[in-house]
């Protein structure tokens, strides 16, 4: 019922017999009705137009505000010449895209792009990037320039997986310029960045510890014209929620873990990244993390932890083989997981998508070892002390440890 029925109803149950008899009148007195109804539309057809006659321009002023209602406001050509460059983001519609092409005055609404849009199946291919345009364009000459992809401005920054936070700040430095103080600056306020508060939850009993480390998604970005850090890193982080977000990430992991956190999942995504010196190896590692640390309550001891720690602390790293008892036994090193039970207080490095599905679906098995057997990089896996320390012979035997 809409409110108009209701307002018949009320009208009905307060005074029926006044409504009965109001139908019956203008029901035989129809004709007179319709006519008075005609000489009143005459007369006021008369008076818009001596009102009209009086306003003058400003009354076609009026009218002309009045049609605009029912066009879509569109510029005329290819634009004033004025340049402005215009960011399209990964997975923006159409109607995100006008809406940005609208705020830098490049089309005069929105509507304009998306209608010019709907008419052009290249509109589907617009690639994300950041494009050259004019002010004052119409929606169609806009377009046209989005959908060549010879329009984007090259400015490509490539960051490969498995960098740590300052090996990824070193890699943006020499691409970008900007200077790694300047990243290491714009990390410390984690909270700055549009990381949800869920990622910084943990369930097994440790303290947070927020740092950016393991957010900054390893991929090939196009850049923004001379960004600066927190622009480059904002792009970086946006992207790995996007792609845990298209994964599922925390929603698989809650489900299918046992119950553990997500951000403990990206933590042992890390540390697969680290240690695997092979991708067909990255969930069986993961899986040997978590049957160490959540199954047999063992320690890790894995050596790139104890790394990662002495980089934190501006010390330099060591190859495993130059590693001794002293190192194994410093207490000052939160990241010693020979000293330390559990996973590492932050990840350890950037890990990329295979990682990250090794660490949110890992194989079944009941490994608890590993270690590298050829050149490859490649691992064999062990569930107990003597099947690795067979595995070990083999990597003596092809010169991988000594």
């Amino acid at each position: 019922m809409t409110i108009d029925d209701l307002d018949l109803a009320f009208e009905d149950r307060a005074d029926k017999g006044r409504h009965r008899r109001g139908y019956r009148k203008a029901a035989a007195t129809g004709k007179k009705k319709r006519k008075g109804g005609g000489g009143k539309t005459a007369i006021a057809f008369f008076m818009a137009l001596i009102l009209l006659g009086g306003l003058g321009a400003g009354a076609w002023y009026g009218f002309d505000r009045i049609q605009g209602y029912f066009t879509t406001p569109d510029y005329d050509g290819a634009g004033t010449g004025e340049k402005v460059n215009v960011e399209v983001k990964q997975l923006e519609t159409a109607t995100d895209i006008a809406n940005t092409l609208f705020r830098a005055d490049v089309v005069k609404s929105a509507k304009a792009f998306v209608d010019a849009a709907d008419a052009d199946s290249r509109s589907k291919n617009i690639q994300p990037g950041v494009y050259g345009l004019q002010k004052q364009m119409s929606g169609k000459a806009a377009l046209a320039v989005l959908v060549d992809p010879k329009n984007k401005i090259v400015n490509g920054v490539t960051v490969p997986e498995g960098l740590t936070m300052l090996g990824t700040f070193k890699k943006l430095s020499e691409q970008t310029k900007i200077p790694v103080k300047d990243f290491q600056n714009a990390a410390k306020n984690v909270d700055s960045f549009k990381i949800p508060d869920y990622w910084f939850t943990r369930k097994d009993g440790k303290k947070v510890t927020k740092s950016l480390e393991g957010f900054l998604f390893p991929d090939t970005y196009e850049m923004p014209p001379k960004p600066n850090a927190k622009q480059v890193l904002d792009i970086m982080v946006n992207r790995f929620l996007t792609v845990v977000g298209e994964m599922k990430f925390t929603d698989n992991v809650e489900k299918n873990r046992g119950g553990i956190a997500p951000y403990e999942a990206l933590i042992v995504a890390s540390l697969a990244q680290a240690e695997a010196g092979n991708k067909d190896d990255l969930g069986k590692i993961a899986r040997v993390a978590y049957n160490r640390v959540y199954v047999k309550d063992m320690l890790l001891q894995f050596d790139v932890t104890l790394n990662y720690g002495l980089e934190v602390a501006g010390k330099k790293t060591k190859a495993s083989k130059d590693m001794d008892q002293s190192d194994y036994a410093d207490e000052t090193n939160k990241y010693n997981t020979h000293l330390y039970k559990g996973l590492t207080p932050t990840p350890i490095d950037n890990p990329g998508k295979q990682a990250l599905e090794g660490a949110m679906n890992p194989p079944a098995g009941n490994w608890l070892f590993f270690v590298a057997i050829d050149k490859e990089g490649h691992s064999a896996f062990a569930e107990t002390d003597a099947e690795h320390e067979a595995n070990k012979v083999k990597a003596r035997e092809a010169g991988i440890i000594n």
